[in-house]
């Protein structure tokens, strides 16, 4: 578990610490910030592309040693934007660098589960999706100060380095998975015919959007409506880091006892929470304890759908787990979009969680309706295990 999770923490750190880091990127590189940031986007793409592409094409590929694969490409990319010479590389290995991401987790998350005792699925995909969550917590900042320090380019070496110790620790630790039924590319995408994946990854794309279109523009809530000193951001984004992590567990363990009704509890005290931040943020006390709030909410919702995606899936588990995180990635990109329209139209920095507030009641509706199909609860797959 250690192990599978450890690949999380590398890819929560690459994903992040570029936001931080986009001042100096543009200055390395000559170019506009605005320009430095469609390398987010680049990594992005590579998520949401990779996903659905890798998990059908390696449907017949052993998951220990396709796991390990993942993560020689993770670090290969990572290794290109540090030796990137120009922007057009710099985007190349960004892209590059995410296509591996969703499957990754994808795999990573069903080995997990088939790993785990019964009754513990979800914990144990929690588990491999705290990496994530504490990446945020220590990865992220330490990347980032030394990228301050040493040169954008260094955050990605330690990047880096953090693929090579996965590899090795995934070759070393992870057993060989005999246990998994082996399928196809067709079998695979049979998963995109099924109308409650669909749903699901809606619940996802929608309604994790709203903690996004807060976190994208916290730290300029926190100093102009909040009155936060700047000193003090780095702090409180550990605090949010800190919410990640206690989210990640709590909601493995509400998954693992009430899978749907989880999801509907976890979802309404997103709304909650992002809809009492419009109001809190004027306030730095309140603004950090909502903050946090948010997070743990948010972060909550992750371990229940993508177990949900398992059960309903049947024997494309690997793609529909993996289409969960590009699923993820959209609704980080949509929910800062939406966050930037309202501010843009001079709505303020409180309009972003007014916007996140309606896009988790629309997840709340999606999976409502979800559930109101034939088979919407009932529609579950036999966890998968592994012999030995």
């Amino acid at each position: 578990m250690v192990a599978l999770a450890l690949g999380g923490f590398g890819i929560g750190t690459t994903e992040f610490v570029a936001m931080g880091l986009l001042p100096d990127i543009a200055t390395g590189l000559d170019i506009s910030e605005p320009t430095a940031g469609h390398v987010i986007s680049a990594y992005a793409l590579g998520v949401v592309v990779g996903a659905p592409v890798i998990a059908a094409l390696t449907a017949r590929v052993p998951r220990k040693i396709l796991l390990v694969a993942l993560m020689v490409a993770f670090t290969i990319g990572n290794a290109a934007t540090v030796f990137a010479p120009g922007y057009g590389a710099l985007m190349a290995s960004r892209f590059i660098a995410g296509l591996p991401h969703g499957a990754y987790f994808g795999v990573a998350g069903l080995a997990a589960a088939s790993l785990a005792p019964v009754g513990k699925r979800a914990k144990a995909v929690a588990l491999v999706m705290l990496g994530l969550s504490v990446a945020n917590v220590i990865g992220v900042p330490v990347a980032a100060w030394a990228g301050q320090q040493f040169g954008w380019r260094s955050a990605f070496g330690i990047v880096t380095v953090i693929g090579a110790v996965t590899v090795a620790a995934l070759w070393r630790f992870v057993p060989e998975l005999h246990g998994f039924k082996a399928t196809n590319p067709a079998t695979e995408l049979g998963a995109l015919r099924r109308n409650q994946v669909w749903f699901t990854l809606a619940v996802g794309t929608v309604g994790f959007g709203g903690m996004f279109a807060v976190y994208t523009y916290v730290s300029t809530t926190l100093t102009d409506v909040a009155g936060l000193p700047s000193s003090l951001v780095p702090m409180v984004l550990m605090i949010y880091g800190t919410g990640m992590v206690v989210g990640n567990l709590f909601g493995g363990w509400l998954a693992d006892r009430a899978l749907v009704p989880g999801l509907f509890a976890v979802l309404v005290a997103l709304i909650v929470v992002l809809a009492l931040f419009i109001v809190a943020a004027h306030n730095p006390i309140t603004a950090v304890v909502v903050l946090f709030a948010i997070a743990v909410a948010g972060t909550a919702l992750v371990p229940g759908l993508q177990t949900r995606l398992m059960d309903v899936a049947a024997d494309a588990q690997t793609l529909a787990a993996s289409l969960n995180h590009a699923a993820l990635n959209i609704a980080n990109a949509g929910g800062a979009w939406l966050g930037g329209l309202v501010i843009a139209a001079g709505l303020g920095y409180t309009a972003p969680a007014a916007v996140g507030a309606l896009l988790a009641v629309a997840g709340l509706v999606v999976l409502a309706f979800a559930l109101r199909g034939r088979g919407g609860v009932r529609a579950t797959a036999e966890p998968v295990t592994v012999a030995g």
